[in-house]
């Protein structure tokens, strides 16, 4: 079974207990950082996030089907109070507890079900390559996002080719690092290029070293926007077939000297860090 399969497992027999991301990863068999990776690109969500969508939609159903005790229902779905419960649950649907139990139905509320792994358009994933890689470091725009807000990431890179190109050698291969991932899910994306050294440039880019390490990549071909599919196939099933371990370090992806940032279009390489 999957590292991501296990963890869905996992949250859907134990979501009402009090569950933290490393908990998990331990029962997934991976680390909490390549867990947050892995099951952001298979679900679009966020651990944390799913599971706690996954109590509130549960507890909205009980509550439409007539639970006569709030604080019950709230304690069962791992919340200490009625007043802890009732801000997530507003928080989630945008209504209060009280008033779903009192129309006795869940229609209308963004109600998450359990995710189904075999969903998805399945891609032909070309078999990956483990590499060698020397220290590299890597100089340009750094933003923090949540599985909620990554839209945002093309626009970062618009503006690094926009408000820096006089500050960074644009014409340097392009890398999308992620990294600082925390148990929400959220992350650190640094859009930007390898530079020769850190002195000297402007005190508003964000740098950092990757460490000589061994890696395995995956090629993506074809449009940027499917680049998820090529995650999940690689991330979500190759990976967990080839007995490899993904170390809790930065992972990139890597953008090829044809990649067209006007079109989408071009080679993209992901690359993941082994554990030594």
């Amino acid at each position: 079974m999957a590292a991501a399969e296990k963890a869905l497992w996992f949250i859907e027999s134990h979501y009402n207990e009090e569950l933290s991301l490393t908990r998990i990863a331990d029962v997934a068999g991976v680390s909490p950082f390549h867990l947050a990776r892995l099951f952001q690109a298979m679900t679009g969500y966020s651990v944390v996030r799913y599971m706690r969508a996954r109590r509130m939609t549960e507890a909205a159903r009980r509550l439409a089907g007539g639970a006569r005790d709030i604080l019950e229902v709230a304690l069962s779905s791992g919340y200490g109070s009625h007043e802890a419960f009732t801000r997530a649950f507003g928080e989630q649907f945008g209504v209060s507890p009280t008033s779903v139990r009192e129309r006795g139905s869940v229609d209308g509320l963004a109600l998450v079900e359990p995710w189904r792994t075999a969903d998805g358009v399945a891609v032909a994933l070309e078999e990956p390559r483990l590499v060698h890689d020397g220290a590299r470091l890597i100089a340009g725009l750094g933003c923090r996002y949540t599985p909620d807000t990554t839209q945002g990431i093309p626009a970062q890179w618009q503006r690094l080719f926009s408000n820096h190109s006089t500050a960074l050698p644009m014409h340097n291969t392009a890398f999308g690092v992620c990294c600082n991932s925390d148990d929400e899910g959220s992350f650190e994306y640094i859009a930007g290029v390898e530079v020769p050294a850190f002195a000297g440039l402007e005190p508003a880019l964000s740098t950092l070293r990757l460490p000589a390490r061994e890696y395995v990549v995956a090629t993506h071909r074809g449009h940027i926007s499917a680049i998820r599919r090529t995650w999940q196939a690689f991330v979500g099933e190759w990976l967990s077939r080839s007995g490899l371990t993904v170390a809790d370090a930065p992972d990139f992806e890597k953008y090829g000297a044809d990649f067209d940032d006007v079109t989408g279009t071009g080679e993209v390489e992901i690359w993941l860090p082994l554990q030594r």
